[in-house]
């Protein structure tokens, strides 16, 4: 471990222990598992996983949140949320993951209040502040604790600390909320999430690690690393053979590869435009 990486480990360790106790959302994601591992290393008891149980997320998501869990020791317990029966979620305008964390971090609360424990906390980070992420004003409104942020974490910082602690998912490809994979304005629903959820998990059982599925309307659009192209190609009787079968009429490779955020590409370009 760096001295750097070493100073911020003590930092966060130092935060988490002025802190006295903490609900950790727990997503089964690089971030949410380290900061978990390491407040339950220093508190204990006081640390309490709780994973929201949502139709957003898929269901071998949230398995595996809870295995990780089990694996650390930490209490944990899983809740559900209600996305869905927010009219201002299921719209899908740029301020929907406002909406989501909103229902998210009052679960969180009540789950706190009823355990006798002041704060929560979420996985964000350094790399979090570059990007268009509404979820955090919602974290501000509910009083939510970003430890690792406040420490001084990147995502680099986060997979070096992890692995060093040997937790098995330190590389784990990034991965965010099903509704993510939708064009702002598209109405979201039950249906359209489990249907781009079987496309992303079929890719992910033909071997693809780092894969985002985009729905739009009768398209999907693929994104995979471009090393992974090849491969892709070599699969694509059976990909679109697929995702014709859950409903999509084209099925494309997007030529730029996966990036995240990738969906907030239109909010620049208005920005731009002088919308």
């Amino acid at each position: 471990m760096t001295p750097e990486l070493q100073a911020k480990y003590e930092r966060l360790q130092a935060i988490l222990q002025e802190m006295g106790a903490v609900v950790v959302g727990l997503s089964g994601g690089v971030d949410s598992t380290l900061l978990t591992k390491v407040a339950h290393d220093t508190l204990g008891d006081r640390c309490l996983a709780v994973i929201g149980k949502s139709e957003a997320f898929p269901e071998g998501e949230i398995e595996e949140a809870l295995r990780l869990a089990q694996q650390m020791g930490v209490r944990v317990r899983v809740v559900p949320t209600h996305e869905l029966q927010n009219p201002l979620f299921q719209v899908n305008r740029p301020d929907r993951c406002y909406h989501c964390k909103t229902e998210l971090f009052g679960v969180l609360r009540r789950v706190a209040d009823e355990e006798g424990i002041a704060w929560i906390a979420d996985g964000t980070h350094a790399d979090d502040t570059r990007d268009y992420r509404p979820g955090m004003r919602a974290a501000k409104e509910h009083g939510v604790r970003v430890p690792l942020l406040e420490a001084g974490f990147t995502k680099a910082d986060i997979r070096a600390l992890a692995r060093h602690l040997g937790l098995p998912i330190w590389d784990k490809p990034s991965f965010a909320c099903l509704s993510s994979r939708f064009p702002y304005g598209t109405l979201i629903t039950r249906e359209l999430l489990q249907k781009v959820d079987r496309a992303e998990r079929y890719l992910r059982e033909l071997g693809f690690r780092q894969v985002r599925v985009r729905h739009h309307d009768t398209i999907l659009r693929i994104e995979v690393e471009p090393h992974d192209f090849e491969r892709v190609l070599q699969h694509a009787s059976a990909i679109v053979a697929h995702m014709k079968s859950l409903g999509y009429l084209y099925v494309t490779l997007d030529l730029e590869g996966y990036r995240s955020g990738k969906m907030n590409d239109v909010l620049q370009q208005r920005t731009m435009q002088g919308e």
